[in-house]
């Protein structure tokens, strides 16, 4: 008994250590990295450096799937820039003042900042669990006085340029909560809070002067080559600048202008409708005390509930509602119904669109819907359009008609022509528009950074002395949900004028938490600089960023702000250069049963559940693996699952063969087969990989790391060498996905320092051998092939198998054929090639036959290796008789009478079974 207990103990010993102990495995490492300060970067002008960064979060306390794939794209590709040799900056911060901070305030009885920190405490111990790589030295968060003072600070020298300034605008306001509302906090025009109505009152309020550099922002899109091309379209069509004309239609009734801006003056006499944005006060005023009025402000209610974005969005149905009224055309004198639609926005022209449905899609399919009138005034110079035939709008160039004066001209000298008549007329105006409008930056609420400005009965508008910065919040605020808390903090409210030393009073108005997210990525390159906004140099060093990550919902406010504030910054000769993010990566979402993670439906995946029981290097490694970055990703439990075992036997494997895995020099000459060819794949993939990490094709590159393993797993008596380059390769590899269990593993191999640091592994293209692997696709090929035979003709356990090998003819037909097709796929001209060469002709109908079988495995074979496939066979023709049991016989097709050699193909021998 004490023997068996004795074994026992051994056992259990033994299975401790070989058992993947995952969870005291990443605390291991991440207690290691912090005391090393592992990830803290420096500027070094020795090395090239490499700026990594995701679109800082909102600190709600909790991570979800989504945050898990944004971050674990970030960390690998700065631990794959690092293993490159790269200087690395990976820095992160919270986008930590705004709404929903003070709406817990409200509803918990808490104060903004205390919830706030202790929201950012949870999520930065959520994002060290999951071992992320950041230099947590650099943290920041927006709402510390010492960010915000630079907030103030860079207002004031946008001030100084007047590109801050004050202005009218309309907002949301509810009389009963005495308060601004955003519109997220506007349900079905009613109050979120009290449930009270909501009603438009206009203020005064802050702007920056964003237009001031509408042009340099649109023009400067085209130095963005590394940004997905989908972002690009929407900042410029965002921007919207078009020039054209402002034309002056009437109200029928009443005679108020309706100025319309349109860039086709060409179609005017094809105008049938008239559309208002639903925002616009005509709207309203036109149905005022009608029996429309119910319906057109229930609409507009809908319409502010949908983003601009989706408004404006490309191919989806467009909503209107008439107004009852009519316009008349300045040109013809046609009365148009006037329509509030939702594809027409007040950011836009002049907020009122003229509609010509023939030439218009997006006008078109609107006619359609609401059965309005039709009219062509351009046709094209080879047919008539029937307007009651047409399906489609007609954009193309063509010939006016039913234009009055101008018909017969082609509608491009027309723009001109007409442009010029309507000035002449007063009816219009040539004018460049853009859609994009200045910044509204003002909030009407406490947690925010204040604006610092003060006013004084005697002198006006006083800027804050910038020695009096920052502006700091008050501690103690009244959150009663009725107004902004700052007005009701007199201590906050009654200062002195800094001029006249008069009784004045504090802007009590706060910034848009955009103005924080504007400069973060300047912030992170000296963020404890008490002196300025950001170091100059370490900003010369650091900036711009190389990777930016984060969704495409913020592919217009915060890119295009951030691009205007890093405009501005240089022209005040704080930078030097023109853009802030060098390349962009917009990640897919994550969804759970097809739709995407959200509380309310239910299908939340807590990343905290998947690291307790399957560890973070799983959760990071899944989310990596099932489909491109910029694809959505669909969760799967079971997928997870996949991935821990994964991870589970790739650990134990190398912990229980360490002991066979070499660290000499491999001596080439006296390798076996078997040996170079498991060196050449371990080349291949780190080639591979290399590039795919650079192309954040992750997925394909996990695929590779487990391919390769399993060619290791499957090599036996490996060279010990050879087997211990591809293992330390892997390790390295498979280390910006999984980097504790690697951080371990890379430890239990004898090397020395981390594996985070190590040198990126190398590829050598001269030890890549083309025909052993070309070898080893064809005997695996063979193999299924003889399975699948087995399986159709119901042999169990076959008495012969004859492997018919491609005669030479057939190898050489193939670049033939490929010459042939160069164009497209063509059996008729592949034939006609094959025949035109004399031995092809030596071989008469079954070239015929060969031609048409050809064709379809072209692609394979003009990337394939002519090896000699009779050697090979003979080579493993033992393992072949062992894996099926029988006799093997290797005949060449070229002497063969038998009548299956004539369907051998190159890479491919015809099979017989007895």
């Amino acid at each position: 008994m004490a023997f068996l207990h004795k074994d026992l103990k051994l056992f259990f010993s033994w299975f401790s250590i070989m058992s993947y102990n995952f969870s005291a495995i990443e605390k291991k490492w991440q207690k290691k990295w912090a005391k090393e300060k592992s990830f803290e970067a420096r500027e070094s002008k020795g090395k090239k450096k490499y700026y990594v960064l995701e679109m800082f979060p909102y600190p709600s306390g909790k991570l979800h799937m989504g945050h898990v794939r944004n971050y674990a794209i970030g960390d690998a590709t700065a631990r794959f820039k690092r293993m490159q040799g790269f200087n690395v900056l990976y820095p992160m911060g919270y986008d930590a003042l705004g709404l929903p901070a003070e709406n817990a305030a409200i509803k918990n009885n808490r104060n903004p900042k205390e919830w706030t920190w202790e929201k950012i405490e949870e999520m930065k111990k959520q994002q060290e669990m999951l071992g992320f790589s950041y230099d947590w030295s650099r943290l920041i968060a927006t709402c510390d006085e010492r960010y915000y003072h630079w907030n103030q600070w860079f207002f004031l020298q946008m001030f100084k340029k007047k590109l801050a300034y004050k202005g009218k605008a309309k907002s949301n306001w509810c009389a009963s909560c005495g308060t601004v509302l955003a519109n997220e906090q506007v349900e079905n025009g009613n109050c979120w809070r009290c449930h009270n109505k909501v009603v438009e009152k206009e203020f005064e309020q802050w702007f920056l002067k964003i237009t001031a550099y509408a042009d340099e922002l649109l023009k400067d899109l085209d130095k963005l080559k590394e940004w997905p091309q989908r972002v690009r379209t929407m900042q410029k069509n965002w921007i919207g600048r078009s020039e054209g004309v402002v034309v002056y239609f009437k109200e029928k009734d009443s005679g108020k202008v309706i100025p319309t801006f349109t860039t086709r003056p060409d179609t005017l006499f094809g105008v049938t409708f008239v559309v208002f944005a639903p925002e616009h006060p005509l709207v309203t005023e036109f149905v005022k005390e009608t029996k429309l009025e119910a319906e057109v402000k229930k609409f507009i209610e809908e319409v502010k509930g949908q983003s601009l974005i989706d408004r404006l969005a490309e191919g989806k149905e467009k909503r209107g509602i008439f107004l009852g009224k009519y316009a008349i055309n300045p040109v013809n004198g046609d009365n148009v119904p006037i329509f509030a639609a939702d594809f027409a926005v007040l950011e836009y022209g002049t907020g009122m669109v003229m509609c010509v449905p023939t030439h218009d899609q997006r006008d078109f399919e609107f006619a359609e819907k609401y059965e309005l009138q039709k009219r062509v005034v351009i046709q094209p110079k080879n047919k008539k359009l029937d307007v009651f035939a047409m399906e489609k709008a007609f954009v193309d160039e063509g010939i006016l008609i039913e234009s009055g004066e101008f018909n017969g001209l082609e509608n491009t000298d027309a723009i001109e022509k007409i442009s010029k008549w309507l000035e002449k007329k007063k009816i219009g105006k040539r004018t460049v528009n853009y859609k994009l409008r200045d910044w509204l930056i003002s909030r009407q609420r406490y947690w925010g950074t204040p604006i610092p400005i003060i006013y004084c009965e005697k002198c006006g508008m006083v800027p804050v002395p910038e020695k009096d910065l920052p502006v700091k919040l008050p501690v103690k605020a009244p959150f009663t949900g009725k107004g902004n808390p700052l007005d009701k903090v007199d201590a906050f409210v009654n200062v002195k004028c800094p001029k006249c030393d008069r009784k004045a009073r504090r802007e009590t108005d706060t910034m848009d938490t955009f103005v924080d997210s504007s400069w973060y990525f300047l912030r992170f390159c000296s963020p404890k600089d008490g002196k300025a906004m950001f170091d100059k140099k370490k900003a010369a060093y650091w900036m711009p960023v190389d990777q930016y990550i984060g969704g495409i919902e913020h592919a217009i406010m915060h890119l295009l702000y951030a691009r205007f504030f890093t405009k501005a910054l240089r022209d005040i000769e704080m930078i030097k250069f023109d853009e802030p993010f060098t390349r962009l990566l917009t990640q897919g979402m994550v969804l759970k049963n097809g739709e995407v993670m959200s509380k309310s439906k239910g299908n939340v995946v807590d990343p905290g559940t998947i690291i307790k029981s399957f560890g973070a290097d799983t959760a990071r490694t899944f989310v990596m693996s099932v489909a491109l970055p910029t694809k959505e990703l669909e969760w799967n439990d079971q997928g997870a699952e996949a991935t821990f075992k994964f991870l589970k036997r790739f650990y134990e494997f190398l912990e229980g063969n360490k002991n066979k895995f070499g660290k000499g020099k491999i001596d080439k000459k006296k390798l076996g087969s078997s040996d170079r060819l498991l060196l050449s794949k371990a080349n291949r993939t780190i080639l591979q990989i290399t590039k795919q990490m650079a192309g954040f094709e992750f997925n394909f590159a996990l695929s590779g790391i487990t391919r390769l393993f399993s060619a290791v797993q499957k090599a036996e008596k490996a060279d010990k060498n050879v087997l211990g380059f591809t293992t330390r390769s892997l390790v390295q590899l498979l280390a910006p996905f999984a980097p504790h269990l690697c951080e371990e593993l890379w430890q239990k191999l004898g090397e020395k320092g981390l594996v985070s640091l190590s040198a990126w592994p190398k590829g050598n293209e001269k030890d890549i051998d083309r025909k052993a692997e070309q070898a080893e696709d064809y005997l695996e090929g063979i193999v299924e092939d003889v399975r699948h035979i087995k399986e159709l003709a119901g042999i169990e356990k076959p008495k012969k198998i004859v492997l018919f090998t491609a005669p030479a003819w057939k190898w050489k037909a193939v670049p033939i054929a490929a010459k042939a097709c160069e164009e497209r796929p063509d059996v008729g001209a592949t034939l006609k090639a094959l025949m035109k060469d004399t031995e092809m002709r030596k071989h008469g109908k079954e070239v015929q036959g060969f031609a048409k079988a050809l064709v379809p495995r072209l692609v394979l074979l003009k990337k394939a290796e002519k090896i000699d496939e009779t050697a090979v066979l003979k080579e493993v023709m033992p393992l072949l008789e062992k894996e099926f049991g029988c006799e093997i016989e290797i005949e060449s097709a070229e002497k063969s009478t038998h009548p299956k050699a004539k369907n051998a193909m190159p890479l491919k021998p015809a099979i017989f079974m007895e």
